[in-house]
């Protein structure tokens, strides 16, 4: 998307983005640092993050033009499409979304777990690296095989960064909806298995 400035009398026209699909997590997680900075700070690093509107020139805009680019911006996040992306495809590798979330492992669930105790913001690349895994195999229906989880996944964290915004808080909608049903069946679950223990 395109942005005209006039400055003076002269005026230039500078790149926005085109969809919340062009922003990168690794951008994502700066914008969401910014967000506990004061309201100038946030609105400078945002514009000057998804726009290649020079720092310095963002900081002279008046602040009408400044209202407008942030509603842009606004709306376009607003556009996102919410629907889970199972397969993604970042630097040539194709990952899936685990694709039978009820055989989830343990080490995966406590993973997961720990991300969210200690700050999803902080950990939203290795969360996505625990939730995404290299495809090993794949037919024409759809129907996929990811590689099994071995808790290794400091370069995969690495390589989740270039995943786009949308992907990220489609993933974690559809997470988000599905432990909540997790935290409630978890629980029963559990007891069924254990008093079927010890019933053996």
């Amino acid at each position: 998307m395109k942005v005209k400035i006039k400055k003076g009398v002269k005026s230039k026209e500078f790149n926005l983005i085109n969809s919340w699909s062009d922003v990168t997590l690794e951008t994502w997680l700066k914008l969401i640092d910014f967000e506990t900075g004061t309201k100038t700070e946030e609105a400078t690093e945002t514009i000057a993050a998804l726009s290649d509107i020079p720092r310095q020139l963002v900081k002279e805009l008046a602040l009408s033009d400044v209202a407008v680019i942030m509603s842009k911006i606004g709306e376009l996040q607003a556009k996102q499409d919410t629907d889970l992306k199972r397969l993604i495809e970042i630097n040539d590798v194709e990952y899936g979304f685990m694709p039978d979330l009820d055989s989830i492992s343990l080490g995966q669930y406590a993973d997961i777990e720990t991300f969210i105790k200690n700050g999803i913001d902080k950990n939203l690349p290795e969360l996505m690296a625990v939730l995404y895994s290299p495809v090993k195999k794949k037919n024409d229906n759809g129907v996929y095989i990811i590689d099994a989880y071995d808790g290794d996944i400091r370069l995969r964290a690495e390589e989740m960064k270039q995943m786009s915004a949308e992907q990220v808080q489609s993933a974690l909608m559809f997470f988000f909806a599905l432990g909540k049903v997790f935290s409630e069946i978890l629980p029963l679950y559990l007891m069924e298995r254990l008093k079927e223990t010890k019933t053996q």
